[in-house]
């Protein structure tokens, strides 16, 4: 969300990262119910964020910050549920480089249903790099990798 808001104007930065470490804090008390389960079961997050600041000194701002992230009116609470995209995206992206076929049946469907929903131009452009990014680049790429400028620079390997 930091990231994006460095891309973003008139970003609030304190009031973006208060409410991105506040924003599944009711999923302590509610559970992470998935898409499936939320067919099936009632959540009651406004109570659970309530009842968890209910007499604290942060009960009026927290709550505050909760209910303006639900509302998707600021800047700040669109920036973060695109970091919270964004951040599905990479994961399905890792498990792609790793052989597994759970970002490919879910690439088509998120790329149809998520990414016309992102709030920001930012985070499009960020999906978009993501998308032709290899996960590893980091360190297989990086010039200060073990082979390039580590230790193992200048090993000769002896069959």
């Amino acid at each position: 969300a930091l990231t994006l808001a460095n891309h973003e104007r008139n970003v609030d930065h304190e009031k973006l990262l208060k409410t991105a470490l506040l924003h599944d804090l009711s999923e302590a008390r509610c559970g992470d119910v998935h898409y499936l389960s939320r067919q099936y079961v009632e959540r009651k997050e406004a109570d659970a964020v309530k009842d968890m600041f209910e007499g604290t000194a942060h009960q009026a701002e927290m709550v505050r910050l909760i209910n303006e992230y639900e509302d998707r009116k600021s800047i700040e609470s669109k920036i973060i549920k695109d970091a919270d995209n964004l951040d599905v995206e990479l994961e399905l992206m890792e498990l792609k480089f790793q052989g597994h076929s759970l970002s490919g049946v879910w690439t088509k469907d998120r790329k149809r249903m998520v990414y016309p929903k992102l709030y920001t131009k930012t985070a499009r452009l960020f999906w978009d790099e993501i998308h032709k990014a290899n996960p590893h680049d980091w360190h297989t790429k990086s010039p200060q990798n073990r082979f390039r400028n580590g230790d193992w620079k200048n090993r000769t390997l002896k069959a």
